[in-house]
């Protein structure tokens, strides 16, 4: 890549000297224009050049179990969750399949509801809707509409001008293809039409659907196959009934892997960028030993012995690419035999906020086990990834980009002995007068919304509309996402 101009600095932060060398990349025509929208730090979007820090895959923690798979009409086959949160509470929607080698499992399928108040605390609602295991006592919002229940998987319309009676849309699998479900309330279903709208892939996993906010269409992710791998392709809509013909998605030079679902979605607090929680499938790749899984309480003769299967992370910013930035597991097995059996760990759709600081990510567990549950994990608001420097230091340095706003605001953390700095500079690289890394006082804390100060104030609405870069200086620190307020 030709180079307009190579500079050398050196700056100090608390106790330590950096000498960067800056490799200043030419201006793209007019820059990025990213607004007064929230950026993740997922992918290169708005990266530059790193210097000493690198892209960092964070993990979700362990919290507690959200749901135990315990009604007769559960069970150990329980699948494809989705999770939503809807203004003032969360409702999650998923299979009730208790044995999954019954001869027609259309007799036994069904699709369950549970709702929570803050996405803990979890109950399953008397519906009596359907009766379903010789009782109308249940939390059953869909049944003996095979084979609709397989993987019926909702989403709130927030399209414009969407009719109140559909507020709550599905795709699920019907004869032919995927039948178009619409709902007033989320509980009390009906079909748009008899036939099916989506007709040319697999559909036996979770067929996730949208509307894109960015795109200005409904769009809907589900799994076919190339080459022998289990792929992700998608289609595109206006009305929801009416779609395109399904495109493979590409993945870069990512190598191929087996994704059994994709979870692909909006980020609720960047609808621009989708975020994809997918399950990667290890076909024939059997961890466990005879002795563990007879510790286990494992049948050696069960089809649960011969897989495994890990969460991980995908991004787009729409259209036919995912963004593999990050191979390693999003989130691995761990260290408890029964998570390292077929279709187990497989993570529901969506990604929901459930506290200031805090999103969640709910995962299966013990899947085809009596133990079978629904764990919640939890990760810092916009904590997918971050730009991470070492206690040694480092240097990121943006892409050209235009914004709208008056303050630039860090989502970031640091040690006790780190701290992050901040200088704006125009298109070219050269440091704008008073916004110098020299004028930033160090940063040190853990903060969602830390606005940026320079000797001479934190307004910035001077240089909105300009294409500017920033120049991160950072030690011991993370930085997850910036936005102009």
């Amino acid at each position: 890549m030709r180079l307009s101009r190579l500079r050398a600095s050196a700056f100090t932060m608390t106790g330590f000297l950096i000498l960067a060398i800056t490799q200043v990349t030419p201006a793209e025509p007019g820059g990025r224009d990213i607004g007064s929208r929230l950026e993740l730090f997922v992918d290169n979007y708005l990266i530059g050049r790193l210097d000493g820090t690198r892209l960092t895959l964070q993990h979700p923690q362990p919290a507690e179990v959200a749901l135990k798979f315990d009604r007769p009409w559960e069970g150990v086959a329980v699948g494809y969750v989705t999770v939503i949160k809807d203004t003032d509470r969360y409702r999650m929607y998923y299979r009730g399949m208790p044995d999954n080698n019954a001869p027609d499992l259309t007799d036994i399928e069904s699709t369950c509801y549970a709702e929570s108040r803050d996405g803990v605390a979890w109950t399953k609602p008397n519906l009596g809707l359907y009766e379903v295991q010789g009782t109308r006592d249940n939390n059953v919002i869909l049944a003996h509409s095979p084979p609709s229940s397989h993987n019926f998987s909702p989403f709130v319309d927030t399209r414009p001008g969407a009719p109140p009676v559909e507020r709550y849309k599905a795709l699920a699998l019907g004869k032919g293809g995927l039948l178009a479900f619409a709902s007033a309330d989320g509980i009390r279903w009906k079909k748009l039409q008899d036939s099916p709208v989506i007709t040319r892939g697999e559909f036996d996993s979770q067929n996730v659907g949208f509307w894109s906010e960015m795109e200005g269409c409904y769009l809907c992710y589900f799994r076919t196959w190339r080459n022998n791998t289990r792929w992700i392709s998608r289609t595109t809509s206006k009305d929801f009934l009416r779609w395109t013909d399904p495109v493979d998605m590409t993945f870069g030079d990512a190598p191929p892997e087996h994704l059994y679902t994709n979870q692909t979605h909006p980020y609720s607090r960047a609808p621009h960028i989708y975020i994809a929680t997918a399950a990667r499938f290890m076909p024939g790749k059997r961890v466990l030993t005879d002795a563990q899984l007879r510790a286990a309480g494992i049948d050696l003769k069960s089809w649960l012995k011969d897989d495994c299967s890990e969460v991980v992370l995908l991004t787009s910013r729409g259209g036919s690419r995912y963004d593999r930035t990050f191979m390693e597991a999003f989130l691995r097995p761990g260290p408890d035999p029964r998570n390292w059996v077929s279709r187990t760990n497989y993570p529901a759709l969506n990604v929901v906020q459930t506290g200031p600081l805090e999103m969640s990510l709910y995962v299966q567990r013990d899947n085809g086990q009596a133990t079978h549950h629904l764990q919640r994990y939890t990760l810092r608001l916009d904590g997918f990834a971050s730009v991470n420097a070492p206690y040694a230091g480092g240097e990121m340095v943006t892409k050209p980009f235009t914004f709208t706003g008056k303050e630039l605001l860090l989502n970031y953390a640091t040690s006790a002995a780190g701290g992050i700095r901040v200088e704006i500079q125009d298109e070219s690289g050269k440091p704008i007068s008073g916004r110098a890394l020299s004028d930033c006082p160090e940063m040190a804390g853990d903060e969602i919304d830390r606005a940026v100060s320079w000797k001479g104030g934190s307004d910035v609405s001077p240089l909105a509309g300009k294409p500017v870069r920033l120049r991160f200086a950072m030690k011991d620190a993370d930085l997850y996402s910036i936005r102009f307020r």
